[in-house]
C-alpha cells in the first residue's frame, strides 16, 4: 500500500472479530513506532502489550470512551518518559499506518485515570501514560470514503503565507 492511499483509506475502527493477529505483524507494528522519528532523537516512548483478555477489559475501564479495548485483540500502551511530548503523537500514527497496511484495524484510546493504568501494567511511577492503541482485524469492513461532511475542504483548512 502507498503511503498516501493508507492515510487517505484508514479509518477508526472500534469492533474487531475474535481473530488474534500475528505475533510477527504485532512485531512489525511495533518496530514501526520504534522506528518513528522524535525531537533530538530522545525516543521517548516505551511499549507495553496487552493480549490478555481481562486485562484489556481492565484498560479499557480506565478510560471515558476506551471502551473499545475490551474487545482488541492486542492493545499497545504507550508510556512516556517525558510528561508532555508530540512525539507521542508520531509514534502511535506511524503504528497505525503501519497496521493498516498489514491489514490490521486500530483506534486510539485516552486514559483518563493514568495511575490506575499504570498500576494495572506495573508502569514505574516515574513514566507518564495516557495513550493506548486498540488492534484488531475489523469485524465490518471499514467504509470506503469518509462520512459525507466528515472532513473539512482542503481551502478550508489551508492557508498560504499567512492567514
Amino acid at each position: 500500500m502507498q503511503t498516501l492511499d493508507a492515510i487517505r483509506t484508514k479509518r477508526a475502527v472500534r469492533k474487531y472479530t475474535d481473530q488474534p493477529v500475528p505475533e510477527n505483524i504485532i512485531r512489525a507494528i511495533l518496530n514501526a513506532g520504534r522506528r518513528s522519528q522524535s525531537s533530538k532523537n530522545t525516543q521517548p516512548w516505551d511499549f507495553v502489550v496487552v493480549r490478555d483478555r481481562a486485562r484489556l477489559e481492565q484498560l479499557a475501564a480506565c478510560g471515558n470512551f476506551a471502551a473499545h479495548l475490551s474487545g482488541a485483540a492486542f492493545a499497545i500502551a504507550i508510556i512516556q518518559s517525558l510528561e508532555r511530548s508530540f512525539d507521542i503523537g508520531q509514534t502511535a500514527a506511524y503504528m497505525q499506518l503501519a497496521a493498516w497496511d498489514l491489514g490490521v484495524s486500530s483506534c486510539i484510546a485516552s486514559i483518563y485515570e493514568p495511575e490506575r493504568a499504570k498500576q494495572l501494567l506495573g508502569v514505574p511511577a516515574e513514566k507518564f501514560f495516557v495513550t493506548t492503541l486498540a488492534f484488531g482485524y475489523a469485524s465490518e469492513p471499514p467504509r470506503e470514503k469518509p462520512k459525507p461532511g466528515a472532513r473539512r475542504a482542503f481551502d478550508d483548512v489551508v492557508h498560504w503565507e499567512k492567514w
